[in-house]
């Protein structure tokens, strides 16, 4: 509630405006020169306090649940899995503001929101995308002119954040391939899965979409073109897709595979090959909860090794291709990082050398230590 001033458009020789929110109600004035309308500002500010004033041509501001609704039926832009994962926020989250008119929710409340969300156990990244979510649904309203501050904008310092290493829990490459034999010895089928995504470092829902019309085994390599998420087809997150070079033994494996599933088609009288590559004995995509279940939990008991999560796979190639000495940069393209920032946030740590020849520089005899380890600074 109040009185500001700003331009609707920013820039020189733009007009500035008043805006006037007061008792739920809101007014806009087209003013001209910011002097001007400094001055009206402080007249109606005066008129206001003394309640002279009465605004009575305004649309009433609509509560944050109101608004947050109509915001999530028209964003059609939004990917399905981003839509599901708002409502969810709306519905379990956000109760406290959902009766409350949106230009009443101050950025104190929200500061309190996101501290008691995180005092409940709620991991950085829930935090986050909570925040996130309310954050747009202000940025829409004030482009509807129904607020003039933004509660919400820039309150990521806020959210206390962990070490994304302690997130990452790879298998060593001695323990990827005792989980590999298990699941060959006990689930053999599923067997090309898992080692898919030991050779690639595909997400959940990447390996689940993958059909053979993306597998070049000319080429050498796989395109990541979509994704299954929340129960249906989307694009690889982030929206972009990349190639995966394919590993000599995942080829002749696939290979094998698809001669198989031939056969099968032929056996269980499907009229065609499955376009996908991992399906179940009926020709139905492979579930990713029961994957988890009976095959992915088992094969690691079986093999003598730690709980892990799935996606753990993912960050056992990263390790592996980064301690063998190849670049961030190409463990980004092959993972499908929108940034390098966020490769060197999640596995930098596990670049060999890399801090024991950071500590050596700060010696004296620093091109002794280059010549005797062949360290070069872990360049």
């Amino acid at each position: 509630m109040g009185v500001t001033v700003r331009q609707k458009v920013k820039g020189k020789g733009k007009p500035w405006w008043v805006f006037i929110a007061h008792n739920g109600k809101r007014k806009s004035i087209k003013v001209g020169a910011r002097d001007a309308a400094d001055n009206l500002k402080a007249r109606i500010e005066e008129k206001l306090k003394a309640g002279e004033l009465r605004i009575t041509d305004e649309k009433t501001v609509p509560t944050f649940g109101e608004y947050a609704r109509k915001f999530l039926d028209t964003q059609n832009h939004l990917k399905h899995s981003t839509t599901v994962s708002y409502e969810g926020i709306l519905r379990n989250h956000l109760g406290k503001f959902l009766d409350r008119p949106l230009d009443e929710i101050k950025r104190a409340d929200i500061k309190d929101l996101l501290s008691a969300k995180q005092k409940k156990g709620l991991t950085p990244g829930t935090v986050k995308n909570i925040q996130r979510f309310i954050s747009r649904v202000f940025t829409e309203a004030r482009e509807d002119e129904l607020i003039t501050a933004h509660p919400a904008e820039r309150m990521g310092k806020y959210i206390q954040s962990k070490e994304r290493e302690r997130d990452v829990n790879p298998l060593t490459q001695e323990e990827a391939k005792l989980f590999l034999d298990a699941v060959q010895t006990h689930y053999p089928r599923h067997y090309p899965f898992f080692l898919c995504a030991l050779r690639t470092g595909m997400r959940l829902g990447e390996l689940l979409a993958l059909e053979w019309g993306a597998v070049d085994f000319h080429g050498g390599f796989i395109e990541v073109v979509r994704s299954f998420t929340r129960g249906r087809y989307t694009t690889p997150k982030n929206g972009k897709t990349r190639r995966i070079d394919m590993t000599p033994q995942l080829a002749e494996t696939l290979k094998e595979l698809r001669t198989e599933r031939k056969r099968e088609a032929l056996a269980r009288g499907w009229k065609e090959l499955p376009q996908l590559i991992f399906v179940e004995t009926t020709g139905a995509m492979v579930g990713g909860d029961l994957l988890r279940r009976r095959v992915f939990h088992p094969a690691l008991e079986k093999a003598g090794l730690r709980h892990v999560r799935i996606h753990d796979l993912r960050h056992t190639v990263a390790s592996i291709l980064i301690q063998n000495g190849e670049s961030l940069a190409y463990v980004r393209d092959q993972l499908g990082h929108s940034s390098i920032q966020i490769t060197v946030d999640i596995y930098g740590h596990l670049e060999p050398g890399k801090n024991r020849a950071a500590m050596a520089k700060l010696d004296d005899d620093f091109s002794t230590y280059e010549q005797k380890t062949g360290c070069a600074g872990g360049e």
